[in-house]
């Protein structure tokens, strides 16, 4: 698929998000929290996610009918295709349960480990967030960059709490607790796919987070990254897609972010 081709999926996923989206925005309006359930301690889903889901896998589906699906609701498909969906139908359930209008729609066409197009659309502040492998990346059609401060102390940093801290959290609490006293601060708005525009669009320097899946960063790892930013996993390699950890920066505080992670956090 060239670059041509990879810009014309994008944008067509960018409208099937933007749908999505609406339906979504909709449902919020009568949404009855008692017909959520509950996949794991503190992992919420409702019949909005489903419904989403469903609008999006149609779409994607007719799109490119030759590849596969990998999404937070269950849409499966076997390993033999090229390509791959990789889709949170609504990241940031918890708030949108909760009525914190802080929820994305995140959708991502992989290869492999290899991100190609990546669609974010933060619901309600209507902004799209896309970006295709050797295109800039841009948000409501414009172009975007990280930000250009280079001092840990300029900058703040955004992260998120996991589902299941694995024995590490206070590991975490104590790196949390560096950032809080040597940057400009800490956020913790509740959707990765939004923390990652956030870095893209220069709104934070980073952002970090562990035990995390490939539904909710691949989107907006490619999207970071073609704003000219960095993504690692914790060690600073590559594994960060399907890795469970990851780190993202505007390139310029990223050493800074992983020596605290380093010093503080236990792999």
């Amino acid at each position: 698929m060239d670059k041509l081709e990879l810009e014309r999926v994008t944008r067509e996923v960018a409208v099937l998000a933007r749908h999505a989206g609406a339906f979504i925005r909709e449902e919020g309006k009568s949404f009855n929290r008692e017909k959520v359930e509950q996949k794991g301690f503190n992992d919420l889903v409702s019949y909005v996610d489903k419904g989403a889901e469903k609008i999006i896998v149609e779409g994607l589906a007719e799109l490119l009918p030759q590849a596969g699906f990998i999404t937070e609701e269950g849409t499966r498909s076997d390993d033999k295709q090229e390509l791959t969906w990789i889709v949170d139908p609504l990241d940031g359930t918890t708030n949108f349960v909760h009525g914190i209008p802080t929820y994305a729609v995140s959708i991502a066409l992989a290869r492999g480990n290899e991100v190609l197009s990546g669609v974010v659309y933060e619901i309600n502040l209507d902004e799209c967030f896309a970006a295709s492998l050797g295109s800039e990346a841009t948000c409501n059609d414009q172009p975007i960059r990280v930000s250009t401060a280079a001092d840990l102390g300029n900058s703040l940093v955004a992260t998120g709490f996991p589902y299941d801290a694995g024995g590490k959290t206070d590991q975490y609490l104590d790196l949390l607790a560096h950032f809080l006293k040597n940057t400009h601060g800490l956020r913790r708005l509740g959707s990765a796919a939004v923390d990652l525009c956030y870095v893209a669009c220069g709104r934070v320097e980073g952002y970090l987070e562990y035990n995390l899946q490939s539904y909710d960063v691949a989107a907006g790892t490619l999207i970071v990254k073609q704003a000219g930013g960095q993504v690692t996993d914790f060690r600073g390699g590559e594994n960060y897609l399907f890795g469970g950890q990851i780190l993202a920066s505007n390139g310029k505080v990223h050493q800074d972010l992983l020596d605290a992670i380093t010093t503080y956090f236990e792999l």
